[in-house]
């Protein structure tokens, strides 16, 4: 395959970016042995920034576990996982209108909350809107209090200056002095700018980040080389979604659709590479987590045994397989999602109230 300029460019400056994360590529966990609890071996941990937290190094999707066709196929995909060692769940207010938070109310937390931890999301942008989901957060899921917080889809400086101005870190902190939350920290995939921002304020308290981390990344306004060093240098825990670019790896363009990607675009998925290779590339990075949705029971096993049998990539692995994917991942095709007008079911304005 010929080297294009571009590609050589993304190369060099993945290269540039290596300094910057050498820091955080340290995987605790991967190397060994995995753990056990009393309800088997888990899956490798990983420490989860200045949390303190250790977390199974994947976590399935809340919005998938809702998706499914039958309410049994989403309880037998809960249990699987758990009996596979995955002891980190994800969730949000807006996967089915709570109902993702309802399924893990009644298959997940009733027999394994001592063993589990759970992330759930908000998209309030006022204080009150926070507090309101917190509660039916809480209520649906049937627990006292929840891991992980976040404020959900942060889409520009803007959108985060106003959920700050209008309470919304007031309403996170209360809750958390209170004990009903562990830790918080924000989520988005429109654009590095957003999440920069926001974390040019060093807001001692925001201990999380989920974003974006794919191998097409690296080629197209990219959160791996311009957003992971600043979050492995506060010491924040880096979560990675979207690392078959929300189906955008396989040829899909919308987000939000259930079930598989509909294949209108380029796929680099199997022919240049595989499933496995993009989760091992982005597990290669100074993540703690992988968090992907699934939509069978094929895919949950193929990728607890990704995690389960992962070795770290090098610098030159990770580079070349940024190689195969540059000339498709710089259009932005490949990351839709990271256009400003793709808008998802259920997506708020980020125009916010004075």
């Amino acid at each position: 395959m010929k080297t294009t300029s571009h590609v050589a460019h993304t190369r060099r400056e993945f290269s540039m970016a290596a300094s910057a994360l050498a820091a955080g590529l340290v995987l605790p966990g991967c190397d060994e042995s995995p753990a056990a609890d009393e309800l088997g071996p888990l899956l490798p941990r990983r420490r989860l920034g200045k949390t303190g937290l250790d977390v199974t190094c994947f976590c399935p999707g809340g919005m998938h576990i809702e998706w499914m066709k039958e309410e049994a196929d989403s309880a037998k995909t809960i249990e699987y996982a758990v009996e596979q060692g995955v002891r980190f769940f994800d969730t949000a207010v807006s996967y089915g209108k709570g109902r993702s938070e309802e399924l893990y109310g009644k298959y997940l937390t009733p027999k394994y909350r001592e063993y589990i931890k759970i992330m759930t999301k908000s998209r309030g942008v006022t204080g009150s809107e926070v507090r309101t989901d917190i509660e039916g957060s809480l209520q649906r899921m049937k627990t006292d209090y929840i891991d992980i917080y976040m404020m959900h889809s942060i889409m520009s400086p803007e959108d985060a200056d106003g959920r700050i101005s209008n309470g919304v870190l007031d309403v996170l902190r209360e809750y958390k002095e209170k004990g009903r939350i562990g830790h918080f920290g924000f989520t988005g995939h429109l654009s590095p700018a957003a999440h920069n921002y926001l974390l040019s304020k060093k807001i001692p308290d925001i201990e999380v980040c989920l974003l974006p981390v794919n191998v097409a990344d690296p080629s197209y306004d990219s959160f791996v080389l311009n957003t992971v060093p600043e979050l492995v240098k506060q010491d924040i825990g880096i979560l990675a979604m979207k690392t078959l670019a929300n189906g955008g790896l396989q040829g899909g363009v919308k987000g939000g659709v259930k079930g598989e990607a509909n294949g209108t675009y380029a796929s680099v998925i199997p022919n240049r590479i595989s499933v496995r290779e993009a989760h091992t590339f982005s597990l290669s990075l100074p993540i703690a987590a992988i968090v992907s949705g699934v939509n069978t029971p094929e895919q949950l096993a193929y990728n607890i045994e990704t995690a389960r049998s992962f070795k770290p990539l090098d610098e030159n692995q990770r580079e070349e397989l940024i190689a195969r994917c540059a000339d498709l991942g710089k259009t932005g095709e490949m990351e839709f999602y990271k256009w400003p007008k793709m808008k998802y079911p259920g997506q708020r304005s980020t125009k916010l109230s004075a």
